[in-house]
């Protein structure tokens, strides 16, 4: 995994990262996080840890609102670009080696990465012990169980090599509690294959697989279930 997401993996991330800030923006406001809600109820700044925050756009959009922002990224010319870019506070390093104090903050934001993993479990334990016991998990994956993923089988745009797990809203549910959290939300969206024919159908198809839970990305909110967390953080 550290090989492959080096550093030429910059070109692909800027090509796009302004576009997928929006889409992820969109999404997570569905889940309930927005960067405008940057303070507790004490009127203190709130705290984010994006996990794979890539280039740091989505991360900035937190910060520049007023959150205290901090983000963690393997690939180094990735993390020096949100450095020198937005200037954030970016750590090259994955989520188990990274430094955090336990604890400490209000959200965890993963945005297509539990998929890329070679241990998302690790992460799971990781991020629940980063959070705050009224703090949140938030994570933006495939949906293994959608519309696109049945209608396309092997040829679904997220059967690729580079995800190595893929989940369904049960699947991903049922690991969720197994590593200390409580699911609050499952939203997706996205349904009829983009250029598929009748395009007619796009529209529609993409408004009723949202209804029904069968769209082709999925976004959860979780929260650290009662008791402590299971993992000490060095």
């Amino acid at each position: 995994m550290l090989r492959r997401y080096g550093d030429e993996y910059l070109e692909y991330e800027t090509e796009r990262h302004l576009e997928y800030r929006a889409i992820s923006l969109l999404s997570l406001g569905e889940a309930g996080l927005r960067p405008g809600d940057a303070r507790r109820a004490d009127g203190t700044a709130r705290r984010v840890l994006e996990v794979g925050c890539a280039t740091g756009a989505l991360l900035s959009s937190f910060s520049e609102a007023g959150w205290r922002a901090k983000g963690v990224e393997v690939g180094s010319a990735m993390a020096e670009y949100a450095r020198e870019r937005f200037g954030l506070e970016v750590e090259t390093a994955t989520i188990e080696s990274a430094s955090y104090e336990r604890g400490s903050f209000d959200a965890v934001v993963a945005t297509h990465l539990i998929e890329h993993l070679n241990d998302p479990r690790s992460f799971l334990s990781r991020a629940r012990a980063a959070l705050r016991p009224d703090g949140r998990l938030y994570l933006i994956t495939p949906n293994a169980d959608g519309l696109q993923a049945r209608i396309m089988g092997p040829r679904w745009r997220s059967a690729i090599r580079d995800h190595l797990y893929l989940f369904s809203a049960r699947t991903l549910r049922a690991m969720l509690e197994d590593e200390g959290f409580s699911v609050e939300y499952v939203g997706t969206w996205g349904g009829w294959p983009a250029g598929m024919r009748p395009a007619r159908l796009k529209r529609p198809m993409d408004r009723l697989a949202k209804r029904l839970g069968l769209g082709d990305v999925m976004v959860v909110r979780a929260k650290p279930a009662a008791g402590p967390a299971p993992l000490e953080v060095p």
